[in-house]
């Protein structure tokens, strides 16, 4: 369902002047209706809709007409009124188009009458001498050539005249387009009207030849010929104009070979002189001397490539390619233009070019098929599949499928599609499945990886051709590996295109082919499965996209598919609920039938009839752990395919019942999902009562209803406006004090779309008004969300507010009005920033009080009498102006005084809130509405002067050259000097004792604050400077730093705001505007002088975004001073960095600071459409100066540069546009990098990494080595060819300084920045023979790299050398590189050479080994061979080897040989020896023989590891039945290895303990899992390891190694282990228990703390449930440590330690029959998991959840066939575990006990005295620290949760405790903390949620929780009697 907004169709009405009128009214009777008449009542309409019927009714009426009427005055005059009506209409009007194809069925009788007025009227408009309204007339000719014969006539008729006129227009129109150069407004008009033009003279040409051909061949005097001469002369000219709009040039391009094409003769001979012109072969000799003359400048030899493109494109489109009537030459021209298109791809790189020229070829391909229907067997040939133009234009499409740009890529689909038709037409009568062509490209593709985006459109063309079954036979598993890679959202919507051309073909093909219904399955096995095992099992991100793209589609194909799919997933969807990662069956059930409800394949009201789903089933969907399961099941209920469904009474509880538990999500996205699916329901319940409205008013005339409705209309009308305001008292029930932020933002948004959806039309029912549901009440709960400190809240807020503005001002007294009022006055200087949005809310909201004038502003602001009796202006014209005449006093008496002393105001009242209120009230006025023109001019002077003096106040600060350290943070002498040396260099317009003398501020503030008190209408001055010295300084520096720039900050966006006001076009009158031209040059100077000094971040960037506004605003203007302004400052600012001036004020460090943003503003407002001068001269100025000739040269300009560059290059609006720069900026930064200043280095650095973005995209994931984020060198060099011989020249630059053979080491700086380039290059399997381009010449010098001294290098040449080398290159390549290697008994060996190659060769067999050719035999013989050659090079693994380093590579490349070996399963003769090898090497190594080094030594942890690794991967393959079960001697031999995992145990180094540890746990899992088989395998390997992991556990030092000891213990089999505990460690179960727990108490380790808890829990439920003893202290200590990791102050780990310990007790203590544990404890673990449930972090509620759903499972296995919610998100389990409990405590009968404990929770335990106390003073310190908050729990959720349970289970039991002690002191505490709180209520200042939000908060939240308590207390202390009356109530 998707919601739609209806158009309205705008027709303008025609006026009559009043000669026509009186001309009419001579003619018209009234007695009977005539023509005249008609026209008249027509004409007097104001309605163009109406006018639209009555036109309609002229033809009718002139056909009842009798031939005198043919020639009678009326009709003559009403002819002629009806021609001028045509000509006067827009050509856009719906009017004229009406009256155009009535008159085109005028009886013939009248033709030549109106045939005559027409032609009247054309040629008065062919007079017309105006430039500007040329357009009006071209439009008019347009529209008589299209499908109006009676215009076409006209134009035949005036033929030479419309000739005349347009040579005219053409020439005036360029002529005065040259005079306004520059104004890019008017250019873009004339460039319009230009292209109109030459678009009505081709029209005119084509549809008017027999004209021409008539009267111009005879004589070429004739006016005819002439004109069509000027007409071609001028589109060559066009043609040929670089500066005009490339639109223009290239149908300049159609309209040149088109006129060319209707003047030439022979017409045969035009094909010949179009390829001449294309190849610059021109012979004059046998042109016509007129085309000579006429077309010169396109008889030369070297055409500009725009011109080339264009003429390509003229050709195609203009001549004539069907039907072979081109013959031999026009198919020379076809292969000529394809040869000429594919020689400019490789140079056209301007991004609209790229587009055009994709566009051109697609045209060839269509051309190129129409002229082989009837094409000659030589064509055929020449483009054959495998021949020379069709492989050049494959190249062309393997280089463009991935382009950047959409068009491109679209186009290069086409030509693909194109080419494989073309291909199929030269090859009919032969099988095409069986063609080599389609064999070799389908083998092609196949072998690409799925990242290669050009890979789904191309194969999916080829399954047109060649069909899914052929593909799906060279590989089965093609579905499987498609829906694997959507889980990329960038390659999810080609996959899902791809998989719907298969599947879709594929079903078309069984239909055919196969007549049995049986195919179906089949079907199915294939597309709907793997679907379906995804779905339930696959990531969120996968299943997702799988959902969004592919199902919806798969649906469509096959719906009836979807039954298999329910029927599938029914059967297990109560077993397979999923889990918090997981959808499981049901979350799959409940994403099918969603799709399938919104697109209109089943009904809800039937399958839940049908029983195919309950409710039950949609509950427990609508409440799952997994968001998007929750989403899916509200999009059930919500999305239909009619948006006028009636919602069912199921459906509106369901909704009420996901309401209760779903608000309060934390997920962004989530939360706007469900906002939209809500608004989509409620679209649903206001179409549909709209419906039901008409059914009844038809029902009360008809007296019958229809069948369609079972219920009656008003009862469903009645139960939607039940529904609707049940919805709208949870939304407002949850807006409660201390209601988080994301419950905040759902509820308003909803609140939103009820108030737009229900607003009332006039004169239409309306089943529900939220006005109805607003009072006093539920508008300051509205208000009162401006108090949130999260903007969006605020803005959700104002807007629901506006909209409900009439009622929520009704039922504000003017006492509250005045006092919020008041509180935003206040706000408005604030020291907190968020205050002043505030401020900035509540006022905009407040000026649209009609009474604010008389109820606040009074006493605020002078009054004028005047304007409050001009009725005329508008309520809030007049208050804004109010508001900010006090704003602006007020900041101007603030100035005045920070100019006395900045400190003080920084401290007591920062101006920057009244500015942020200004701006605020200004950006929501009609400017082009207002009334106090003169008022406002007034004010916007003052608030301009204002800006500037505000900004020199604390410009000083932000433009020192350490704004951050302005004020000394520490009281000593040392940093007051050097404070004293800032204040020297900065020299701040500051009067202020403390800056002069740089002291410690001290008691002269109380003195300096009473002073100020005088004239501020403020009370409380800076309480926090009486405090002590050393804090204040702390407090203080910030808030000067932050008072400064947030000042700088909103003065920019006012005055950018400001600028606004200037009207886009050039007024008549200066005073028109409210602001003047030189009022915006100042405000341009301004941000100029700020942004080219600033020094603070903060300062600079929002400066930029005023600047922003005011660049744009210049660039659409009409004064030609303040357009040309940003080209002036551009070369201003360029030829100060140029000139390197010593005095200049640039800020060279900070990244230039400013100087980028103010640039970047200037480039980036040029409009997108226009030439982009301004860009391309600073581009060049900037890539100079980066890239200095002379090293002479000052360094500033290139560091100035290379920012800036970066800058470019970063930002999104250039766009396209700056693509060709790239390649010089990639030089710049890379030569740059070579620099031996410092400076230049560092900025060529950040231009480098701001250009691999720009080239490679955005990097997504965090693998530095995934396929996506690179491209196929052959893509990347064709868009960058500069490029190539760049780097390549580079890298042997490089390579040269790396193979000297002198001793001394020579390290390339740029060598890093080339391997990272080439790294993220591929080979493409696709390169052919055709590229220029090739990646091998990089290979060898890429392998030299692998020499470089530096490590990181070497590294980095390994990894870059892989993309270089395909798959089936591997073998030989590595063999290559191994052979390298030298023999132990070589003279000279070079250890970095050698560490080099084998990273190389580590590298290539990785990527070898992953690839997916495992099973070819190529592969295998590839791997032998590579065996038996490492086989000789074994000595550099062994101790022959003095380097530990070049070893450790060695051993590393062994192991990936070893581990693949183990995986693959396969032996042989030749393997056993191989592991023989290995064996050996490991039987020589240290690890065997003791290790004689000490840890310094290079190298040494780095082959250890490596000799660990082979160990382990030696000893888990050898431990495999192959070995074990062999009886051939040497496998017996292996199978003995000299080795033990004990051995590795016992190492003396932690790194080799740690990875055998790591292999234990691994193995222990497996089995766990049941991964692997339990007999034999790796279990012989853990056999006895128990008492030598007990002994490392009571001994081991290592932090790592010992939590790995204690995680194996964890996961071991408690039996065995405590068995081996007596023997091994001599202690028994308890002593180890107490071992354990000591450690979670002890350790300083969260991880250790948490997997020590895991096994102590693990110990005691063993111990427990075997009836051991445990003693009483080390089972509380036990639960006292589960209660202390459940803390909110926490690290995850802990907490989620805390609840998979809870988990695992649940059954056994926390809902057992019996109380094991006693009802404190148990109830101390029940509160841990409430808490948990209420944490911040999304993962600990989840995992808390899992408690709820183990109690739920017992519950329902216990009580059989009952559905119970199991996997539940963490509010729904809140719910449940106060439930489970109340019930629990039934089942343990502790009732009494038990409501006692959760009274007290209910009361919580807060010291209210002490926390009023502290809080205060805290409040204020810091600006910015919001301490320990928890955004998600809300404390009112849990305690009306509790407290509706513990009623229920009172009112159940009819407890009641009289006179209990424990309840009357718990009575005495609620009742003196009621009062306390009502006294510290009552003590806080009017409207204390916007003054004292925090506190408020917290003592209405108390307030509740105690009146609740009371409430509960007051029950059970009376008798039974009253008991129930009050329940009731």
């Amino acid at each position: 369902m998707v919601l739609k907004k209806k158009k309205e169709i705008q027709v303008d009405a025609f006026f009559l002047d009043h000669r026509q009128l009186e001309k009419l009214q001579r003619f018209s009777k009234a007695e009977e209706q005539n023509l005249a008449s008609l026209l008249l009542h027509c004409a007097q309409l104001s309605n163009g809709i109406q006018q639209i019927q009555c036109i309609k009714q002229i033809m009718p009426l002139v056909k009842t007409m009798d031939q005198m009427s043919a020639c009678n005055p009326m009709a003559k005059a009403c002819f002629d009124i009806l021609g001028e009506v045509y000509f006067s209409l827009g050509a856009k009007n719906p009017l004229k188009k009406v009256l155009a194809s009535s008159l085109n069925s005028l009886p013939e009788e009248f033709m030549a009458m109106a045939l005559k007025s027409f032609v009247c009227c054309l040629r008065e408009e062919l007079k017309t001498t105006d430039i500007y309204l040329y357009r009006k007339v071209l439009d008019n000719l347009a529209c008589c050539m299209e499908d109006f014969s009676l215009g076409r006539a006209s134009v035949k008729n005036l033929f030479e005249e419309v000739l005349q006129f347009l040579q005219k227009s053409l020439l005036g129109i360029r002529e005065e387009n040259r005079k306004n150069h520059g104004n890019c407004i008017v250019q873009t008009q004339l460039m319009h009207d230009l292209l109109i033009a030459i678009k009505v003279s081709m029209t005119i040409v084509q549809k008017l030849q027999e004209n021409i051909q008539g009267s111009l061949w005879k004589h070429n005097e004739s006016f005819v010929w002439q004109s069509m001469c000027s007409l071609l002369r001028s589109s060559t000219n066009f043609l040929m104009d670089a500066t005009l709009l490339q639109t223009v040039q290239t149908t300049s391009g159609l309209a040149v070979i088109l006129f060319t094409k209707a003047m030439y003769e022979p017409a045969e001979e035009l094909p010949s002189l179009v390829s001449d012109l294309l190849l610059g072969s021109m012979k004059h000799a046998g042109v016509p001397s007129w085309f000579v003359s006429i077309c010169g400048s396109l008889c030369t030899e070297e055409l500009p490539d725009s011109v080339l493109l264009f003429l390509c494109h003229g050709a195609l489109a203009m001549l004539e390619w069907k039907n072979g009537s081109m013959c031999e030459n026009g198919e020379k021209l076809l292969l000529d233009i394809a040869s000429v298109l594919l020689s400019l791809s490789s140079e056209l790189k301007d991004s609209s070019m790229a587009t055009s020229l994709a566009r051109v070829l697609a045209i060839w391909t269509n051309s190129a098929l129409a002229a082989l229907v009837s094409g000659s067997p030589n064509l055929k040939i020449k483009l054959n599949g495998n021949s020379d133009i069709i492989g050049k234009l494959l190249e062309y499409i393997y280089t463009h499928w991935e382009h950047p740009l959409d068009a491109v890529r679209h186009q290069t689909k086409l030509i693909f599609k194109n080419l494989l038709q073309i291909h199929r037409n030269t090859i009919t009568g032969c099988n095409e499945r069986s063609d080599p062509f389609f064999a070799r490209l389908m083998k092609h593709l196949l072998s690409l990886e799925w990242h290669v985006k050009g890979k789904y459109a191309s194969l999916g063309c080829l399954v047109e051709c060649v069909g899914t079954e052929n593909i799906l036979q060279l590989d089965r598993t093609i579905p499987v590996q498609i829906l694997d890679v959507m889980n990329d959202q960038s390659l999810a919507p080609y996959a899902s295109d791809l998989l719907e051309t298969m599947f879709t073909n594929h079903k078309a093909h069984f239909t055919l082919s196969v007549q049995e219904s049986t195919w179906i399955d089949q079907w199915h096995d294939i597309w709907v499965s793997p679907l379906l095992v995804i779905l339930c099992e696959g990531n969120h991100d996968q299943t997702t996209y799988i959902i969004d793209y592919y199902l919806p589609k798969l649906l469509k194909c096959s719906p009836d598919s979807l039954s298999y799919m329910i029927r599938i997933l029914q059967a297990s969807a109560d077993a397979n609920l999923g889990s918090r990662n997981t959808r499981g069956a049901l979350g799959a059930l409940m994403a099918c039938l969603r799709t399938a409800r919104a697109h209109g394949h089943l009904e809800l009201s039937n399958i839940m009839s049908n029983g195919l789903i309950s409710t039950e089933c949609i509950k427990q969907g609508l409440v799952h752990q997994h968001n998007q399961v929750c989403i899916d099941a509200l999009g059930l209920l919500c999305e239909t395919h009619r948006s006028t469904e009636i919602v069912s009474m199921e459906e509106m509880q369901l909704i009420q019942f996901f309401m209760m538990y779903n608000l309060n999500n934390q997920s962004p996205s989530v939360r706007q999902q469900i906002c939209s699916l809500l608004r989509k329901l409620f679209c649903r319940i206001q179409e549909s009562s709209q419906v039901l409205y008409k059914l009844e008013q038809n029902k009360t005339k008809q007296g019958l209803l229809e069948d369609s409705t079972k219920r009656h209309p008003l009862g469903i009308l009645q139960q939607y406006k039940v529904f609707m305001s049940s919805v709208c008292d949870r939304l407002f029930e949850v807006l409660f004090p201390g209601s988080s932020h994301s419950t905040r933002f759902s509820v308003l948004t909803i609140l939103g779309s009820i108030a737009e959806i229900f607003s009332v039309p006039k004169g239409q029912a309306q089943v529900f008004q939220l006005d109805q549901e607003i009072d006093s009440t539920r508008v300051r709960t509205l208000i009162q969300c401006f108090a949130s400190t999260f903007e969006e809240v605020k803005a959700l807020a104002f807007g629901l507010l506006m909209k409900l503005r009439d009622v929520a001002f009704n039922l504000q007294d003017s006492e509250s009005v005045d006092l919020l009022f008041q509180a935003a006055v206040d706000l408005s200087t604030s020291t907190k920033p968020y205050d002043c949005v505030t401020a900035s809310y509540l006022l905009n909201f407040l000026v649209y009080h009609k009474g604010l004038q008389h109820i606040c502003l009074r006493r605020w602001v002078k009054h004028n009498p005047q304007i409050d009796e001009n009725t005329s202006v508008s309520t809030v014209e007049k208050n804004t102006l109010a508001v900010l005449k006090l704003l602006l006093v007020n900041v101007e008496e603030e100035i005045f005084q920070a100019k006395k002393s900045l400190l003080q105001a920084a401290a007591s009242f920062p101006m920057y809130g009244r500015v942020h209120c200004i701006t605020g009230a200004l950006q929501q006025l009609p400017f082009n509405n207002l009334t106090l023109v003169p008022e406002w001019k007034e004010m916007v002077a003052r608030l301009i002067l204002m800006s500037y003096k505000l900004s020199a106040v604390v410009s000083p600060v932000v433009q020192s050259s350490s704004p951050e350290g302005l004020i000394p943070m520490d009281s000593d002498s040392e940093s007051a000097g050097r404070l004293q040396m800032i204040l020297h260099e900065i020299q701040p317009q500051d009067t202020n004792d403390y800056f002069l003398q740089a002291k410690i501020l001290q008691e002269h503030c109380k003195v300096e604050s009473e002073k100020l008190a005088d004239h501020r209408p403020m009370e409380n001055i800076c309480t926090e400077m009486r405090g002590k010295e050393r804090q204040t300084c702390d407090v203080t520096a910030q808030m000067v730093l932050v008072c400064c720039w947030r000042s700088m900050k909103e003065v920019s966006l006012l005055l950018g705001t400001l600028c606004k006001l200037l009207p886009s076009q050039a007024a008549p009158e200066p005073s028109d505007g409210l602001i003047t031209v030189e009022q915006v040059k100042s405000i341009g100077d301004y941000f100029k002088h700020h942004l080219l000094q600033s020094r603070h971040r903060g300062a600079f960037e929002l400066a930029y975004a005023g600047f922003v506004q005011l660049t744009e605003m210049l660039s659409r203007c009409n004064s030609e001073s303040l357009r040309k302004m940003p080209e002036q400052w551009l070369s201003c600012v360029l030829e100060e960095i140029k000139s390197c001036d010593p005095s200049s004020t640039l800020c060279a460090t900070r990244r230039s600071a400013g100087i980028p943003f103010y640039i970047q503003a200037l480039l980036a407002s040029e409009p997108k459409k226009s030439k982009t001068d301004l860009l391309k001269m600073a581009m060049k100025e900037l890539i100079s100066l980066a890239t200095p000739l002379n090293e002479s040269s000052s360094v500033i300009p290139q560091v100035h540069a290379l920012n800036i560059l970066r800058a470019l290059f970063r930002d999104t609006r250039l766009g396209e546009n700056i693509m060709p720069y790239v390649a010089d900026g990639l030089q710049a930064a890379i030569l740059g990098f070579m620099s031996p200043v410092w400076a230049v280095r560092n900025s060529s650095t950040l231009l480098f990494s701001a250009l691999i973005t720009r080239i490679f995209g955005v990097k997504r994931g965090k693998d530095e080595n995934s396929k996506k984020n690179r491209m196929t060198g052959r893509e990347f060099f064709s868009r960058f060819p500069s490029l190539y011989p760049f780097l390549l020249k580079q890298l042997e630059v490089v390579t040269n300084t790396l193979n000297s053979e002198a001793e001394e080491l020579k390290i390339h700086p740029s060598l890093f920045l080339l391997l990272l380039i080439l790294g993220r290059l591929y080979p493409s399997p696709m390169d052919g023979t055709y590229s220029a381009l090739s990646m091998a010449p990089f290979v060898p010098f890429v392998i030299r790299c692998g020499h470089s001294p530096v490590y990181l290098s070497r590294e980095m040449s390994g990894r870059a050398l892989v993309p270089f080398v395909t798959v089936n290159e591997v073998p030989h390549t590595v063999l290559s590189l191994l052979e390298r290697l030298p023999d132990s008994t070589s003279p000279c060996i070079r250890q970095n050479n050698i560490h080099g190659t084998l990273l190389q060769v580590f590298h290539l067999l990785q990527s070898y080994l992953e690839s997916k050719q495992l099973v070819s035999s190529d592969f295998q013989q590839g791997l032998d061979d590579i065996i038996t050659c490492i086989g000789t090079k074994l000595w550099l693994a062994e101790r022959s080897n003095p380097c530990l380093v070049t070893r450790a590579a060695c051993l590393d490349v062994l192991v990936l040989l070893s581990t693949h070996l183990g995986k693959c399963q396969k032996q042989g003769i030749q393997l056993f020896g191989f592991w023989e090898e290995m064996n050996r090497v490991v039987s020589d190594s240290e690890l065997v023989s003791g290790i004689p080094y000490s840890s310094a030594i290079p190298g040494l942890i780095q082959y250890l590891q490596s000799i660990t690794k082979l160990v382990i991967s030696v000893l888990s393959v050898t431990a495999g039945p192959d070995f074990q079960s062999s009886s051939l001697p040497v496998a017996k031999k292996i199978a003995k290895p000299s080795l033990s995992i004990v051995h590795l145990l016992h190492c003396e180094f932690h790194e080799v303990r740690l990875l055998a540890l790591e292999a234990i746990l691994l193995w222990l899992k497996q089995i766990n899992s049941k991964q692997i088989a339990e007999e034999g395998g790796v279990l012989c390997l853990l056999i006895d390891l128990e008492g030598t992991l007990l002994t490392m556990a009571l001994k081991e030092k290592n932090l790592q190694c010992f939590c790995k000891v204690l995680e194996i213990l964890h996961n071991m089999d408690l039996r065995t282990l405590l068995l081996k505990t007596e023997c091994s460690v001599k202690m028994n179960p308890n002593e180890l228990l107490t071992w354990s727990v000591n450690i979670v108490d002890t350790s300083n380790s969260t991880e250790v703390q948490s997997i020590a808890l895991k096994f102590a829990s693990k110990l005691v439920i063993h111990l427990l449930q075997n009836h051991q003893q445990i003693s009483e202290e080390v089972l509380k200590k036990w639960v006292q440590l589960i209660v202390y990791f459940c803390g909110d102050e926490h690290q995850t780990e802990m907490l989620l330690a805390a609840a998979e310990v809870l988990k695992s007790i649940t059954t056994f203590l926390l809902i057992n029959e019996k109380l094991i544990l006693g009802l404190s404890d148990t109830l101390a673990m029940w509160k841990c998991v409430v808490l948990l449930l209420q944490n911040e972090d999304l993962v600990v509620r989840d995992a808390a959840a899992e408690v709820i759903q183990v109690a739920q499972s017992e519950k329902k296995s216990s009580k059989g066939t009952e559905f119970a919610l199991r996997i539940v998100n963490a509010p729904m389990a809140l719910d449940l575990a106060y439930a489970i409990l109340c019930e629990l405590l039934q089942r343990w009968g502790q009732i009494r006990a038990g409501v006692l404990t959760l009274l007290e929770w209910l009361l919580g335990d807060s010291d209210l005295k002490g926390d009023s106390e502290t809080s205060a003073p805290e409040e204020d310190d810091y600006l910015f620290d919001k301490g320990e908050v928890n955004f998600w729990a809300e404390k009112l959720t849990h305690v009306r949760q509790l407290s509706k349970h513990l009623l229920q289970l009172i009112s159940m039991t009819h407890l009641t405790l009289p006179d209990h002690g424990e309840l009357n002191q718990l009575s005495r505490i609620a009742l003196d903390q009621a009062q306390l709180v009502g006294h510290l209520l009552r003590a806080l200042p009017q409207i204390p949620e916007f003054s004292k939000t925090a506190e408020f908060t917290r003592l209405t939240i108390q307030n509740e929780r105690i009146s609740v308590c009371l409430k509960i207390l007051t029950l059970l202390k009376s008798d039974d009697t009253c008991k129930n009356g009050n329940l009731e109530k």
